[in-house]
């Protein structure tokens, strides 16, 4: 190779790097923009745990994939469950080529945590990785219990909203983590995906170390259990892991349902469950299901599990998804959501409260980044793929079939002609629950009305709308009916 070709080539290798350094400035200066955003949103305590970890990686230009590391494997898969779609839509507004945001450990890091114990059978309470973390103040030394070890600092009791369908189980979990000792154990929370189960396993975790601040407490997930049991089978130290498990007055464990089929992991949480409830210990696990539907689990392990109380958690209905809605409003004042977008949100977000709470944050992040102002057409446009996967199609045969069984009348009447009072106003409610619950228009519903004119549909709306804040009862009849729809 000639001195021209080598100068060349060594100007352009010049060139390259100067583009890639002028890239990763660029990067870092959209990264400090968009982190300082979620501060505000977030705040500073949960900003600086999870958020401001993260390493701002490449682009891959062909792919518009722009990559997010985090520390731990916990870590990133925290931030990707709770944060991901905040992350990859202020990246998309910050730069038009980033297309999706990969969030993951960076290259070269442990991704599975190595069982560390000490002489005393502990963990320090600092570790990198809480998924399966001991917690207590003597761990923490004399400054006491810090809540965002282990435990999410926003997940306590009073941050949990009530309502029929949860308020067995939020009492049972606060008598759980209460001074006097509870009269059952284990407590065995069961709840579908995103129902508030994890919520609650946190805050008898705060509360318990809140009334006994000595104490040692122990979360984490049953999957973890096994990576860790496996771990320390392998690293001959089977001792040290009874010990540690069998030292701690309180046991949280999630989605035990993942525990099935490991029968020697079933054996040695059978003999921990026994010496932890033996010494007055507390227990609690959380599932998607009941004991007796989890397969594959050892009937002496399954009466352990069934044998304290077993708490549902219902889906929510639309009366707690509304409150759920204005309890987290609080945190983004000044900000204003108008009503009928709440109304929407909870109608039409009704899988579980984990995709409700998401699909706010989402339509208020998108926003504050553009500018816009929270509308009803701004929550149809950007949060399509959550509306679509849990609309459910209401016809208006369905409502005139139940609104007939509601007030006992015969079908016909919904299209007769007849103006008894007994019969118009069942037949206005179904068409104010006509145009409520489905995208119907009111020429449309009219003609599902014998053919009536769109102008008395106005009508039946506006009269129910208005009867609802006036009367009681005419009230509560449409809260029954919508619920009864709605499940």
């Amino acid at each position: 190779m000639d001195k021209t070709s080598e100068f060349v080539g060594a100007k352009r290798k010049v060139q390259d790097e100067s583009m890639e350094d002028l890239e990763a400035v660029n990067l870092a200066a959209d990264w400090a923009d968009i982190s300082q955003g979620l501060r505000k949103d977030l705040g500073h305590q949960l900003h600086s745990q999870w958020i401001k970890p993260i390493q701002v990686g490449g682009i891959d230009k062909a792919t518009g994939t722009l990559d997010l590391f985090l520390p731990t494997e916990f870590s990133a898969n925290w931030v990707n469950d709770r944060f991901a779609d905040r992350l990859s839509l202020a990246w998309k507004i910050a730069r038009s080529e980033v297309r999706t945001v990969r969030i993951g450990v960076h290259p070269g890091r442990r991704h599975v945590t190595d069982l560390r114990l000490h002489g005393n059978g502990r963990r320090p309470a600092n570790d990198g990785d809480h998924s399966m973390m001991a917690i207590s103040a003597d761990t923490l030394g004399d400054g006491g219990f810090t809540s965002s070890v282990g435990l999410d600092p926003l997940l306590t009791f009073a941050a949990f909203i009530t309502g029929e369908a949860n308020v067995l189980a939020f009492n049972a979990a606060q008598r759980m983590s209460a001074t006097e000792k509870p009269q059952f154990s284990p407590l065995y929370l069961k709840a579908a995906t995103g129902q508030g189960k994890t919520h609650l396993l946190h805050a008898i975790g705060h509360a318990f170390l809140q009334a006994h601040p000595r104490s040692r407490i122990f979360y984490c997930s049953a999957e973890r259990f096994m990576v860790e049991f496996v771990q320390a089978l392998k690293a001959n130290q089977m001792l040290e892991f009874k010990a540690r498990l069998r030292s701690f007055d309180l046991l949280l464990v999630d989605d035990i349902q993942f525990i099935i089929g490991k029968a020697s992991a079933q054996e040695e949480l059978l003999y921990t469950i026994d010496a932890l409830l033996a010494e007055g210990k507390r227990l609690v696990f959380a599932a998607d299901r009941a004991p007796q539907a989890l397969d594959g689990v050892e009937p002496r392990l399954l009466s352990r599990l069934s044998m304290g109380l077993v708490a549902d958690i219902q889906a929510a209905d639309i009366e707690l998804r509304k409150k759920i809605l204005h309890s987290k409003l609080t945190k983004f004042a000044p900000l204003q959501v108008p009503e009928d977008v709440l109304e929407f949100l909870a109608r039409t977000i009704t899988r579980n409260v984990r995709e409700l709470v998401g699909g706010l944050n989402k339509l208020i992040a998108y926003a504050q980044l553009t500018g816009q102002e929270v509308s009803l057409q701004l929550a149809e446009e950007q949060l399509t793929d959550i509306l679509s996967a849990n609309r459910r199609r209401i016809t208006i045969d369905e409502i005139q079939r139940t609104v007939c069984q509601f007030y006992r009348i015969d079908r016909s009447e919904m299209s007769s002609k007849r103006r008894a009072r007994a019969v118009v106003r069942p037949r206005q409610v179904a068409m104010y629950l006509s145009k409520v619950l489905t995208p119907r228009s009111y020429p449309e519903i009219g003609r599902k009305f014998g053919g009536r004119d769109h102008s008395t549909v106005i009508h039946a709306v506006r009269l129910i709308e208005d009867l609802r804040q006036r009367d009681a009862d005419m009230d509560g009849d449409v809260r029954s009916l919508l619920r009864q729809l709605e499940s």
